[in-house]
Order: C-alpha cells, then structure tokens, then sequence
C-alpha cells in the first residue's frame, strides 16, 4: 500500500486529477501559491494530465514530449476547462494538441506526444558533479523582520509550505541578488512519496518543471522575481522525457540561459536522477521586464 500524503501533496494530485466533463473535454480548478496568476506549472501539468487520459495505457505509450504557448494569464479564482484534440493514433506514436480555456477565452495550448517502447540506440550528457542533496542544508526560513517589510504577493510566496522540496547547490539571496553567470543547479523532490504511476509522476514533474527554470535568465542582470519593479512571465516551454523516474526522489535540474534579449529570456534544463541518468529535458522563453517603478510594474500587464 503506498503511503499517505500530506495535504500539501494530496492538493497537489487532486489539482492534477482533472474532473471529466466529455470523452475529450476536462475541467481543473485551481491553487494559489502567492504567484499573482495561475503559475504556469499547473497548467503544464492540468494540460498533461488531460492528454494521457486520452490514450489508451493498455498500448504503453507514454508522453515523450509537450510543446507549450501560454497565451494570456490565468485567473487563480476561476476553473480551467482542457478541450483535447485526438489529432493522431499511429502505429507507434500518438498526439494529442490540448487547448486550455478560461471566461471563454484560450489561455494556452500545447501538442503532446507519446511513444510505444521500442529499443534503439542510446547517449545522454553526463551529470554534473555536484554535492548530493543531503549534504546541502534546507534554505533558512525567511526572518520575520525581513519578512514584513515585503510586499504580500511576496510574503505569500515565501511563506508557503510547498509540495516539492528543493535545495540549491549555490544559494542565491532572491530580496538582493548578486550578478552571477546564467547557470545554477537545485536538487528537488516531492516532499513524500506517492503511487508508482508513471502518468502521475509524468505530470508531477511537468509542474515542478516550471519552478528555477526562468529565474537563470536573471542572474547575470543581478534582478529577481521578487522584486516589485520586475515583471516576468512564461511564453512557451517544451518538455522531453527520456527515461523513467519518480518524482518523489531526489531529480538534479541543471539550467543554464544562453542569452537574453528584447525583453525575452531563454532557459535550457536537464533533469537527472541520483543515480546519473538524464530523465528530462526542459527550455523555456519568458517575458523579463524591468520597469522604472514598482506603480508602473502595476498599471502595466505582464502580457497583453
């Protein structure tokens, strides 16, 4: 019998399990995390989930890749409804295209893609040589001093027991970041275990996907999410899965940002198990504005 999550952990599976409306069409509520819209995971991993309920797991395709658009901001207060297209069921590869509907208007969309087994060739990039997640101290709380003098989208943010655990190799402080290179390096897992469903885990990693991933592109630029005057948001991202893994054991994400640029940030991702083996790949272009004030950060959408 698996083990019991904690709420924090039961949430997040209940927001990934998705209420059935049609054979096709699927309704996802949604969670606030202290981000000012839905957060970009979650409808990664909403979409994803709502593509494999489509194909039939008798066969044993699984998703290999998803290419994302987000298209306008979500409303955190507001369900999600996933129209999913059966756009093709070949002899070994099938796709799914999920659109994501919200007041009735498109906020993103994506094309997954699922594979039957079949053996081929096989290389992956090395892991790179990092200390192991246990012997990397959890980041400290937040002083309550510090605290308060943050704004409350932040205060929620930081404050907000998560359902994945993440630990930095290179610590960065986000209320005053330092100018670094665009690379960094997290350990993560799911804060407990859960069922040995590869669909779950699938979707499970789609969400955390989306945490670190953008943020590289700040480094250089010595700038951070939390900072009022920054407007950032996600544009697209594209996922490959590799290998099988479970997203409540420690997975490495190393991310560098190969450039940044009118207004845009690109970030590359690969995710390894402990054990070395590259099980994902993630890139991501977002929106990265810097604007003279924290007013003008407010009177200006992210997105229009």
């Amino acid at each position: 019998m698996s083990p019991t999550p904690e709420p924090v952990v039961s949430e997040l599976i209940e927001l990934l399990s998705l209420e059935r409306l049609e054979d096709n069409l699927f309704r996802g509520q949604s969670r606030d995390i202290g981000t000012k819209y839905v957060f970009g995971g979650q409808v990664l991993g909403q979409a994803l989930s709502a593509a494999q309920a489509t194909v039939d797991p008798a066969g044993g395709r699984r998703a290999h890749s998803l290419h994302a658009y987000f298209l306008r901001a979500g409303d955190i207060d507001a369900p999600i409804v996933y129209d999913v297209d059966r756009t093709r069921d070949g002899g070994s590869f099938s796709v799914r295209r999920v659109t994501a509907i919200q007041h009735g208007k498109v906020i993103f969309f994506c094309a997954a893609s699922f594979q039957a087994p079949e053996p081929g060739v096989e290389h992956q990039l090395s892991m790179p040589e990092v200390p192991r997640p246990e012997d990397i101290e959890p980041a400290p709380a937040v002083p309550a001093e510090v605290m308060a003098t943050l704004p409350p989208k932040v205060q929620r943010w930081m404050s907000r027991r998560g359902p994945f655990e993440f630990r930095h190799v290179y610590p960065r402080d986000e209320l005053n970041p330092p100018k670094r290179p665009p690379f960094q390096q997290v350990w993560f897992r799911l804060s407990e275990p859960v069922g040995d469903s590869p669909e779950l885990h699938r979707a499970l990693l789609a969400y955390a996907s989306d945490f670190q991933l953008l943020g590289t592109a700040n480094y250089p630029h010595g700038i951070s999410y939390y900072q009022p005057n920054v407007q950032m948001a996600s544009l697209d991202h594209a996922l490959w899965f590799h290998r099988p893994f479970r997203a409540d054991d420690w997975l490495l994400y190393a991310i560098d940002s190969p450039s940044a640029q009118n207004a845009r940030g690109l970030a590359r991702g690969q995710i390894f198990d402990r054990s070395g083996k590259l099980v994902a790949s993630t890139a991501q272009e977002g929106l990265i504005r810097v604007v003279p004030d924290a007013q003008t950060a407010l009177l200006v959408p992210a997105k229009e």
